[in-house]
């Protein structure tokens, strides 16, 4: 059985299963280094939040799948990936780790150590559960 990496909130229930190695999108100009790179069809975009609106020019251009480190899937971002039927798995944490995210108290160090773990790891997304969105070791 493949390792579970990290787990967090399913946007929606997809038989979709993308995999690809997850690309850290710290700012806008991330975004448009990757879809001008022409391989965004190979990453698994991780971003902070569900706030994180520079990711709807990805999303519009093929997105394969979205993991953000806070939001809930009401966010502008879980709205979005739905519309775009795009995997997504929300408030995403580490298996091997305590930390989670707590509104108004989480600190950078949450989201530093959740991009070192996953950044450039090759991954697929399972979204076939209600709640539960997982982010499956596929190296």
């Amino acid at each position: 059985m493949a390792e579970v990496l990290a787990e967090g909130y399913n946007v929606f229930d997809t038989a979709k299963s993308p995999s690809g190695t997850i690309k850290y999108l710290e700012k806008p100009a991330d975004v448009i280094g990757l879809i001008k790179s022409g391989k965004l069809k190979d990453h698994i975009l991780l971003v902070r939040g569900g706030t994180t609106t520079f990711l709807a020019p990805a999303l519009s251009m093929g997105a394969i799948g979205v993991i953000t480190m806070s939001g809930s899937p009401e966010s502008h971002l879980g709205i979005l990936t739905r519309e775009f039927q795009t995997p997504c798995v929300m408030t995403a944490s580490l298996t091997t780790s305590e930390s989670r995210y707590v509104v108004g108290e989480t600190g950078d160090e949450h989201f530093v150590e959740i991009a070192k773990a996953l950044d450039g790891r090759k991954v697929r997304l399972e979204c076939t559960d209600h709640e539960v969105g997982r982010v499956v070791a596929d190296d």
